[in-house]
């Protein structure tokens, strides 16, 4: 039964990306969008200024990869842009949310970044209908001679690799390729390409209207600006707020409605970043503090641990990358499985020492094999569950965990948010 979504900026933050309600052509141009874009090396100088790095996971800066696939268009005849809204990640909301409710934010950012590159085809590449319908709405609105092109693809958590994006673009399946090249290189239509996360995107307009050095206004040093973070768990309906980087999780967990000493833990980054232990509460949400304590913020989807027990977390997360693994790395198609067995057997009180002494080994030996980030992905969540959490790991070896045996955990998969409605 899908369930609502609170939505809302963080106290005192005047919010760039969320609104209220839906917006359309003529509110969005009387609120000063679409400002014509004169001179594209000084809005280039502006975003460099303003420190903005992708939002969808890697936390790329966004001006070196604007620099580079500008340099490569002008090399080999020109350039593409994509904005990446296909969302694989079943933690987070906020692509579909910006898709679905602010399509001329997304696309003003996507027309700024083309005309920053030099780029005369642009795509929006999605794969949930609602974000589809709005954005192909939102371009009739502005212009029904529009070169923006929507593609759509069955959702699938690898599909949303930027390899992916370009390969579906290009006539072939969802799937990550080889690297190199990547897509600044060679990518739609064989040319330098930008596949760009729709929120990174979505603050363009901001530093095209109020500059870098406003767009520092909020958040930290290394982590400007504020993000949109997906929260889920806690027997809480999710939530999708802006939040300025820097801000105590411990405060966003009051702010949430969740009291400090409820929180055992946190999945972070969506299934991507890893398992983070109570003191986690004590963190900020900001690439470098999460990066001291080997985590992430990624998509800045956080599921909040309540008492959840994290080895059925983790086996749950594990069984999904096993199902979800494109099947072309064999690294990658039998370490994924591999890893959800064992944790699997924790979770079921059958595993043995020998076996977490693998899924420890397997952790640490299986980065980096595979074509994309998968395979990290379910190392991150093995490594995290065996450093975060020993004491309840080795508890599972030695009795039965009356959690996991419920089986309560793995039916309501807390963390997801695929069933969420937005409107």
């Amino acid at each position: 039964m899908p369930v609502s979504l609170t939505v809302a900026a963080w106290p005192g933050l005047s919010p760039r990306l969320l609104r209220d309600g839906s917006e359309n052509y003529h509110d969005y141009v009387a609120a000063g969008g679409y400002r014509d874009l004169t001179d594209p090396e000084q809005l280039l100088d502006e975003v460099e200024r303003s420190g903005l790095c992708g939002r969808g996971g890697a936390a790329f800066p966004m001006a070196v990869k604007l620099r580079s696939v500008r340099a490569g268009g002008r090399d080999r005849g020109g350039a593409v842009v994509v904005a990446n809204g296909e969302e694989g990640e079943p933690a987070s909301i906020k692509d579909r949310w910006l898709l679905r409710n602010r399509p001329h934010l997304v696309l003003d950012g996507l027309r700024l970044a083309a005309t920053i590159v030099g780029a005369q085809r642009t795509y929006v590449y999605v794969s949930d209908p609602a974000a589809a319908a709005s954005v192909e709405a939102a371009v009739a609105q502005r212009n029904p001679r529009s070169t923006v092109e929507v593609v759509t693809v069955a959702p699938g958590y690898v599909a949303g690799e930027e390899t992916a994006a370009v390969r579906a673009i290009n006539g072939g399946p969802a799937k990550p390729t080889d690297k190199p090249p990547r897509p600044f290189e060679q990518g739609v239509g064989a040319l330098p390409t930008l596949v760009s996360n729709v929120e990174t995107l979505a603050n363009l307009p901001y530093i095209h209207t109020h500059g870098g050095q406003e767009f520092r206004a909020v958040g930290t040093t290394s982590s400007p600006g504020s993000f949109l973070a997906t929260i889920t768990g806690a027997g809480r309906s999710p939530a999708l707020y802006e939040l300025p980087h820097g801000v105590r999780f411990a405060d966003v967990l009051e702010f949430h409605g969740v009291p400090a000493e409820m929180a055992t833990g946190a999945l972070m980054g969506g299934y991507f970043a890893g398992l983070l232990g109570p003191g986690v509460l004590d963190a900020t949400l900001d690439h470098d503090a999460l990066r001291q304590l080997g985590s992430g913020l990624g998509c800045g989807a956080i599921s909040i641990l309540n008492g959840d027990c994290p080895v059925a977390v983790a086996a749950s997360v594990l069984a999904y990358f096993d199902r979800e693994n494109a099947g072309q790395c064999g690294s990658c198609f039998n370490g994924t499985a591999a890893m959800a067995a064992a944790a699997a057997g924790l979770r079921d009180g059958v595993a043995t020492g020998d076996d977490i002494a693998r899924l420890r080994r397997w952790s640490r030996d299986l980065r980096g094999r595979g074509a994309c980030a998968t395979l990290d992905g379910a190392a991150n969540i093995a490594a995290s569950l065996l450093g975060q959490f020993p004491a309840e790991v080795a508890r599972h070896l030695e009795n039965d965990c009356p959690a996991c045996r419920s089986g309560d955990f793995i039916t309501l998969r807390p963390y997801e948010v695929e069933a969420v409605m937005t409107a």
